[in-house]
């Protein structure tokens, strides 16, 4: 049995990642990693799956022993990827699927190079900023200041794998989808266990005859 691949969905704020990580699980056999955080659960959250809530002591606790993929303090609140949760997955063949900014995304590749990153392009800055709008939760200036980061963002592109542009949903979920599958058909070293296999079939096949 070969390993489960790490799938990295990441890219500016207002992008659709966060959507496409929720359909994907709905078409591929594949699980979503479960960030841990310090903050306090927010109402309908459930711990384990939401995320994984903690105390700081705890979590502190679990960065000294480099115990996350990755991790950023904010607003006062821990937020990481547990890295032994995702490293079980993987040994027992599970695909795992992180969503996470792109800082975080840089943290795990230098952790876990093997991982495949999918960078999330929005169709074009006023289609991005127009999303933001109709969440309602940031004035013009905050939109503006995102726009911005965004453009800071998009340098960081070449470090990752692939890129899908999010213009229209269901088109961008198939995309990433397509990624997946084609990279379980890659022709690595694990190849070598399916050619065994068909040696063993082989092997009973003349026993039968």
């Amino acid at each position: 049995m070969r390993n489960g691949m790490l799938f990295v969905i990441s890219g500016p704020s207002g992008t659709g990642k966060g959507t496409i990580c929720r359909m994907l699980l709905d078409e591929v056999d594949a699980a979503l990693s479960v960030s841990m955080t310090t903050r306090k659960p927010r109402q309908g959250e459930t711990d384990g799956k939401s995320y994984h809530f903690i105390s700081v002591d705890n979590f502190e606790q679990m960065v000294v022993a480099g115990g996350f993929l990755e991790y950023a303090s904010v607003y006062g609140n821990y937020y990481g990827t547990p890295k032994q949760e995702v490293l079980d997955k993987l040994e027992k063949g599970i695909d795992v699927i992180l969503e996470i900014d792109v800082q975080g995304a840089a943290q795990i590749k230098e952790k876990y190079p093997t991982g495949i990153f999918i960078f999330i392009l929005p169709p074009s800055l006023t289609e991005l900023r127009e999303r933001i709008r109709k969440r309602g939760t940031e004035a013009e200036e905050e939109i503006k200041l995102r726009l911005s980061e965004t453009l800071n963002e998009l340098s960081s592109i070449s470090g990752y794998d692939y890129y899908v542009i999010n213009s229209n949903l269901p088109a961008a979920v198939a995309s990433v989808k397509a990624i997946m599958s084609a990279k379980h058909s890659k022709v690595t070293k694990d190849i070598d266990l399916l050619i065994k296999k068909y040696k063993e079939e082989f092997n009973a096949l003349s026993i039968d005859k």
